[in-house]
């Protein structure tokens, strides 16, 4: 159990779970509420009709279709911050796919996930990860300078701290430049929910670290301190509910993280619903449907009789 026994063994493994999309690994004892009704709330409004389209094709899995979409994008809006992560992401989710990280085994094995062994990257997609980043940060920065409370530019700034800390925790190993990013996706998901109506996607980043920050003992939470991280799970699993009722991009995400919470939290059947909504939504996408084979056979191997 990470919780217990590989935090010990390697402390600075536990920032490999800090990060804003994909990290909820460590496994904790405490119980966790049931899964709720999750309903959008109806006043989110609709994504941008391209980005919501390269999602769309992200999240089913068909990467060279979503950057083409982006492409028109960027074309028809050069100097928009989020047309910049969203191809990071794309870049981001492609290697994630490519390497076996979003399966729910890699999160179930403590092993799999401290292991300081780093994998071997594309590095062709790497390259345009980073310049994705780096123009996203640039477009971003500059438009904070001309208005500070501009949704888009402190949305790419979030975004891209975040897909900067799960590349370099989750691929490249390297966990204390994860904490560092951590940090700084955090401050401005902070700042997103001070917007009126707030930006409920940030709550994906103050989720994940609350969870995180619930499973660490005393001792290493003398160490790792986040600004207003309680280290409550129940208020992690809101977070991310309030992401999927709420979001305008990262409800899909939200529900992986949700599902791989629930399943390290031994509750396989709220755990499957997630995967079974995923599983409609992007039907081509074969991790969701492997994963709802996996989660459904583990609830009738545990059925008595």
């Amino acid at each position: 159990m990470l919780s217990s026994l590989a935090m010990s063994r390697f402390p600075s493994t536990l920032l490999v779970c800090m990060v804003a999309f994909l990290t909820l690994a460590t496994v904790g004892h405490a119980q966790v509420p049931q899964a709720q009704a999750l309903t959008r709330t109806a006043t989110a409004p609709p994504p941008p009709a391209l980005i919501d389209q390269a999602l769309q094709r992200m999240y089913n899995s068909d990467f060279p279709s979503a950057n083409a979409i982006l492409d028109e994008q960027l074309r028809r809006e050069p100097d928009n911050p989020l047309g910049h992560s969203m191809r990071a992401a794309a870049c981001l989710y492609a290697e994630f796919d490519r390497l076996g990280v979003l399966e729910s085994q890699f999160f179930s094995d403590d092993e799999k996930v401290t292991d300081h062994k780093r994998f071997k990257p594309d590095a062709a997609l790497k390259a345009r990860l980073f310049a994705s980043t780096g123009e996203a940060r640039r477009k971003a920065q500059a438009r904070l300078t001309t208005n500070p409370s501009d949704r888009d530019a402190m949305l790419a700034m979030c975004m891209t701290a975040g897909l900067e800390t799960d590349y370099a925790t989750l691929v490249e190993k390297s966990y204390l430049r994860g904490y560092s990013l951590s940090k700084e996706s955090q401050f401005y998901a902070r700042k997103l929910l001070t917007l009126d109506p707030p930006v409920f996607d940030a709550y994906l980043t103050l989720g994940s670290v609350e969870y995180v920050v619930s499973n660490l003992n005393w001792f290493f939470r003398l160490f790792v301190r986040f600004e207003r991280i309680e280290g409550s799970k129940e208020k992690s699993i809101a977070d991310l509910k309030k992401v999927i009722a709420g979001g305008r991009y990262y409800v899909p995400m939200a529900k992986i993280l949700l599902s791989l919470v629930y399943l390290r939290e031994h509750h396989d059947h709220e755990a499957l619903a997630l995967l079974k909504d995923l599983e409609r939504e992007f039907p081509e996408n074969r991790l969701f449907r492997t994963e709802v084979a996996r989660v459904g056979s583990r609830i009738a191997r545990s059925r008595p009789g």
